[in-house]
């Protein structure tokens, strides 16, 4: 399998990603990603180079955002200072599930993080989807703290604010990166 950065015709395959992955959810209970993204946003990320797209030949396994860029209001001011990488919108194809492939997208952007001089992969998770957390403390994340109040960037209560960290550091992750090398964090040591 290969990884390497999404590209703008990948919009429609990601926004049917979330849409399958918002209906396995709402199988298992949760509300997680039942509002639309807005195509515009994630077009957005896309042409920031923040979105990866995992391939197993033609077709599409997996999707990863990883960015240098915090939510708003989620970190410390002092968490913030500390070079870091952000995790967003981890999503596998349900026909890849059972494969760990979602622990080696983390591995991955583990292994970028490092080489971009980063000390931690950060992530927030949906706050009331236990399963997910169990799965990040599974893939060696530690939870920080979870944060209920404020909103989200889109307006709406803030939903996902359960944060988790892990080091940034090398790893075998398996896949073929065709990822450009990652740029040096500015504040990088």
């Amino acid at each position: 399998m290969i990884i390497a950065p999404a590209e703008p015709h990948d919009v429609t395959k990601l926004l049917a990603f979330r849409e399958e992955a918002a209906t396995w959810l709402r199988g298992l209970g949760s509300d997680q990603w039942s509002r639309p993204y807005p195509a515009d946003k994630l077009l957005a990320t896309i042409e920031a180079g923040t979105v990866f797209m995992l391939r197993d030949g033609h077709t599409t396994a997996g999707t990863i955002t990883l960015t240098a860029d915090a939510e708003e209001g989620l970190w410390t001011n002092d968490e913030l200072t500390e070079p870091s990488m952000f995790v967003n919108k981890l999503t596998i194809a349900r026909e890849y599930a059972g494969q760990d492939l979602g622990g080696r997208l983390l591995d991955w952007a583990g292994d970028r993080a490092q080489r971009a001089g980063a000390w931690w992969l950060r992530l927030d998770a949906w706050t009331s989807n236990e399963g997910l957390q169990r799965y990040y403390l599974a893939h060696r994340f530690t939870h920080v703290r979870t944060v209920c109040e404020g909103t989200a960037v889109n307006g709406g209560p803030r939903v996902s604010g359960w944060l988790a960290q892990r080091a940034a550091r090398p790893a075998d992750h398996g896949f073929t990166d065709f990822a450009p090398a990652p740029e040096k964090l500015p504040f990088a040591a």
